[in-house]
């Protein structure tokens, strides 16, 4: 069906993005920002847009939502441009990647290793799960990579990392057999902080301040929670309770600094427990 430029129901299609993208990075008539970027310079807006995107989807404003995936979407557009001005990919080739992973990823759903042909093979969340797992061992040592932690990224931010460097490790059959025994872990690493604290040593407290949060994250992970959403979460809570102290504190023509310790616990404890 034929749908008139400009109409309710037109909208641009994936091939107008693309055109805009090589547009955009034109030479001698494209943007002069989107001309002098690279790889490497438009990886933190690419981590911006996909944690804006998280917190849209966690406010669940889905009209945002769809927004900001519009924004993680030229991200990739970006660099597959990027690829093919240097030859070394292009959209198409990133698309065609993608599509053969996911049919490789899916035996269940794909038997035949093709989008149309086989019959579906009966499979449970758990089964698909170390399904998915095997096969990515299998696609790390097919690409030479012979330690369980070869390829996490360095870049991923330090609690995600942890998570994964952590679950990585369970793969391998490196991990506590009891929750209980996580939990003891923690208290243990809360333990040896506090000693350096008493030590006054800066370079080991931040050692074992890093263990801490390294054996906190492995709480969660047992508990099959996300650590970043929960600390997101943690965040967001803090943030609602302080503009609440804040606000108590205007109305009382005056500043949180003029406030005694003890008159900021009341405060803090009234704010929690309006939360």
């Amino acid at each position: 069906m034929n749908v008139e430029c400009g109409s309710e129901d037109w909208h641009y299609s994936i091939d107008d993005l693309l055109k805009v993208m090589t547009i955009l990075r034109d030479p001698e008539k494209g943007c002069p920002w989107d001309i002098k970027q690279s790889f490497e310079s438009i990886v933190p807006s690419t981590l911006e847009e996909c944690y804006e995107l998280a917190d849209a989807i966690e406010r669940q404003d889905l009209p945002h939502v769809a927004e900001e995936l519009g924004d993680v979407l030229f991200q990739v557009i970006f660099y597959s441009q990027l690829g093919s001005e240097e030859k070394a990919f292009d959209f198409e080739s990133v698309v065609h990647g993608l599509v053969d992973k996911l049919i490789r990823r899916h035996p269940h759903i794909f038997p035949q290793g093709d989008i149309d042909g086989g019959e579906r093979a009966p499979a449970s969340a758990e089964s698909v799960s170390v399904s998915w797992e095997a096969l990515k061992q299998r696609e790390r040592a097919a690409k030479a990579q012979h330690g369980a932690l070869d390829d996490v990224p360095l870049a991923l931010p330090a609690l995600a990392r942890a998570q994964k460097l952590q679950k990585r490790a369970a793969n391998a059959g490196v991990d506590w057999s009891e929750f209980k025994q996580v939990l003891s872990n923690l208290e243990d690493e809360i333990g040896e902080l506090k000693e350096a604290l008493a030590d006054g040593d800066t370079d080991h407290i931040e050692d074992e301040l890093g263990d801490v949060l390294f054996s906190a994250v492995n709480v969660g992970r047992h508990l099959r929670m996300d650590n970043e959403r929960a600390l997101r979460r943690a965040n967001r809570k803090f943030e609602r309770r302080f503009r609440m102290m804040e606000a108590e504190a205007m109305a009382s023509n005056t500043s949180l600094e003029k406030y005694t310790p003890e008159q900021l616990h009341t405060l803090w404890q009234a704010a929690k427990a309006s939360d």
